[in-house]
């Protein structure tokens, strides 16, 4: 079992910045691969950024350029760095991650862990 706790979320006006953590345990977090997903009222979730065990990076069109994931495999710990926010990025953020395999799917049915949200809300 992986246990994912996000934190970092919060209001922030148009153009500002956040950075989301998300703490595991459980597994070795260096075999894990893992990412970010969102789910915006009445939307279905989907993948923000993903990154595997040696951090390669993989992330959705309408952020790139925008946000960041990294990992820290010393601290067990997962960041997505959200730059110039934009009303439409609002949405619960969620970690994800999958014990093995190359990469996270970008796909919510083939998630094994979820972390349980953390509200990121961009005022325009």
């Amino acid at each position: 079992q992986v246990l994912l706790v996000e934190s970092g979320g919060g209001l922030v006006q148009a153009g500002g910045s956040l950075r989301l953590s998300c703490a595991a345990s459980g597994r070795p977090f260096s075999r894990l691969v893992m990412g970010w997903f969102r789910q915006a009222p009445g939307r279905e979730r989907e993948v923000v950024a993903r990154i595997n065990w040696i951090s390669r990076t993989y992330y959705a069109d309408s952020v790139l350029g925008r946000f960041t994931i990294s990992r820290d495999n010393a601290e067990n710990t997962l960041y997505l760095q959200m730059n110039s926010l934009k009303p439409e990025d609002t949405a619960v953020y969620y970690c994800a991650a999958n014990d093995g395999g190359a990469v996270l799917p970008n796909s919510a049915a083939g998630i094994d862990y979820w972390g349980k949200g953390t509200l990121v809300t961009v005022s325009s």
